[in-house]
């Protein structure tokens, strides 16, 4: 029985409404809260996603690099005076237009450009003949070393110029010589310097091959 003045409002009326507008109130409420704490939020992710995307842009972009300048070897040995005549006449294709060539790039003098390196060697057993490093003169090239004392290979090594000479004793074959002999230069007074020297004697027995004897 409902007593008088008393009001029972309809499914739908104010009091639905009123339970829908707190309903909207609270759901604000805790999306507000998620973007203040640094959980979740947008706020947190905008910046980061920002900083993200900059990073990625930046790591793909390829850094400048400077350019390499390429020399032709074979004609830098061929009009070199100072090459020997041996060496010119050997260097020749091994096949097709193949030369037996070893070319290195390097700084060894100090220069604004590379150095040029060029070992000369022997088709059938690549055995070094003749070691020369070539520096940049203006539009061309200028030699300022040469090793022609067979077998000879030369290397750049952290700025040095480094020459290794095989030593054969009497009855030495090819394949096993007695030992080897680096030299390490450095760039001195516009020329190259002897800086160390080492040696180094091989073994025949680990090398594989017996030493033979001597006749008294």
């Amino acid at each position: 029985m409902r007593g008088v003045g008393t009001t029972v409002p309809r499914p739908g009326g104010p009091l639905k409404a009123v339970i829908t507008a707190v309903a909207v109130l609270a759901a604000l409420g805790l999306l507000v809260s998620a973007c203040g704490t640094g959980g979740t939020g947008a706020r947190d992710e905008g910046p980061a996603s920002d900083s993200v995307s900059a990073g990625a842009v930046e790591a793909g972009t390829p850094s400048a690099s400077p350019t390499k300048k390429r020399a032709d070897a074979i004609r830098l040995v061929r009009a070199d005076p100072g090459v020997s005549a041996a060496v010119k006449r050997d260097l020749k294709p091994c096949f097709g237009d193949e030369y037996p060539v070893d070319v290195s790039y390097g700084n060894l003098t100090g220069g604004t450009a590379d150095d040029v390196l060029v070992n000369v060697m022997t088709c059938g057993d690549a055995v070094g003949v003749g070691s020369y490093v070539y520096r940049e003169d203006g539009d061309a090239y200028k030699n300022v070393f040469r090793a022609e004392e067979p077998p000879v290979y030369a290397e750049i090594d952290r700025g040095d110029l480094v020459v290794t000479q095989q030593v054969y004793g009497k009855g030495d074959s090819l394949e096993y010589p007695s030992g080897e002999e680096v030299i390490t230069y450095r760039w001195t007074a516009n020329r190259f310097a002897e800086r160390a020297r080492t040696t180094n004697d091989y073994s025949k027995v680990v090398g594989g091959e017996t030493p033979v004897p001597t006749e008294n």
